[in-house]
C-alpha cells in the first residue's frame, strides 16, 4: 500500500506490524454527539506493545490544552487486548 501523506496514522514501515494491544473509544449513551455518529459508533487504535498502548491511552485521557474551560468531553475509553 503507498503512503502518500505525512498524517497518516500508520507508520508505512510498521504497517504489517502485529498489533495486539488497543484502546476502544465510545461515547456514553445519550451523548449529544451520538445524533451525529450513531448510538454504535466506535474508534478503535492498535498498538505493538503494552507499553506504547498505555502512552497514547494516558495522552487521550489527559484534558488537552485545546479544550475551552466549560468543555467536558466525554468520550469513554477502554484498553483492551486481543
Amino acid at each position: 500500500m503507498d503512503y502518500c501523506h505525512q498524517h497518516n496514522l500508520v507508520d508505512p514501515e510498521s504497517a504489517g506490524a502485529n498489533r495486539r494491544f488497543g484502546i476502544r473509544v465510545t461515547l456514553p449513551p445519550g451523548d449529544t454527539f451520538t445524533s451525529l455518529l450513531g448510538d454504535d459508533w466506535e474508534r478503535v487504535h492498535w498498538y505493538r506493545t503494552e507499553r506504547e498502548r498505555d502512552r497514547a491511552y494516558d495522552n487521550m485521557f489527559r484534558r488537552h490544552g485545546y479544550y475551552r474551560k466549560t468543555d467536558s468531553p466525554t468520550q469513554i475509553l477502554e484498553k483492551i487486548v486481543r
